[in-house]
């Protein structure tokens, strides 16, 4: 018999990407994730068939996970312009606003794009970045 009050549990977030290893890469540096047994990068000269389709990084923690799942086309979203819809965005927090600025570095540096800046905000700090694809994501203190 099932349990009428029981809800299903979230194992993963898939994003769509036309580059599935350099979206996983960026937020596996990003969030100290690990991949999965089998979906590591090839050796060095080695034919990437799993970057090609499906990849899966998972939370050190047993938290739920992230997927990669590699398409021909994604239109990037323009948000905070509603040209193109974000659709979906990721929250990420931190301890404090120095630590907000050294994760702006991070994100930086790893190739993610600010799209808005509202660090100033005393209620909510946050900034709001684009990863590799252009899914937005934020980053705030809470």
């Amino acid at each position: 018999m099932v349990d009428q009050e029981s809800v299903p549990k979230l194992c993963s977030v898939v994003l769509d990407c036309t580059d599935a290893r350099a979206l996983a890469e960026f937020y596996r540096q990003l969030l100290g994730f690990v991949y999965r047994p089998g979906d590591e990068p090839p050796a060095q000269g080695q034919v990437d068939e799993r970057g090609r389709d499906w990849l899966v990084l998972r939370a050190p923690d047993g938290g739920p996970q992230i997927a990669f799942q590699q398409v021909e086309h994604l239109a990037e979203a323009t948000w905070p312009e509603d040209t193109v819809p974000q659709q979906l965005h990721l929250d990420l927090s931190v301890e404090s606003v120095d630590e907000l600025l050294v994760q702006h570095e991070r994100v930086l540096r790893l190739g993610g794009r600010l799209r808005y800046d509202r660090i100033e905000d005393p209620d909510e700090p946050l900034r709001v970045y684009a990863d590799l694809a252009g899914h937005p994501f934020c980053v705030f203190v809470g």
